[in-house]
């Protein structure tokens, strides 16, 4: 079976509701994105980090960036990496997800 070009799995989580009492976060804080390479013998992957989110929902989010991207990828020490250089494909995600990616490093 095959997907459009365009294709991306929904979010696994919905935006905050609002219920009134406190206003509902359109912005959930900068999150950097950086390829790196050294230490990875030759190979690169693309690291996300800066996450204030529970440890649950950074692992449904690295599974829906692993599915958007066609790559491996786990959630260590807090952060999420990714195979590949995906920067693009992963800030895509995160600004659908309501956090700011900003690309760091060279």
């Amino acid at each position: 079976m095959s997907r459009p070009p365009n294709w991306r799995p929904t979010l696994p989580f919905p935006e905050p509701v609002n219920t009134g009492q406190t206003p509902c976060p359109k912005n959930r804080g900068r999150v950097d994105v950086q390829r790196q390479k050294a230490g990875r013998g030759g190979k690169t992957v693309t690291v996300v980090s800066g996450f204030i989110v529970l440890v649950s929902r950074k692992e449904k989010l690295a599974r829906l960036m692993q599915k958007a991207c066609g790559t491996g990828g786990t959630v260590k020490e807090g952060r999420i990496e990714i195979q590949g250089d995906k920067r693009q494909e992963v800030a895509s995600i995160l600004v659908e997800a309501g956090f700011r990616p900003v690309f760091t490093g060279g």
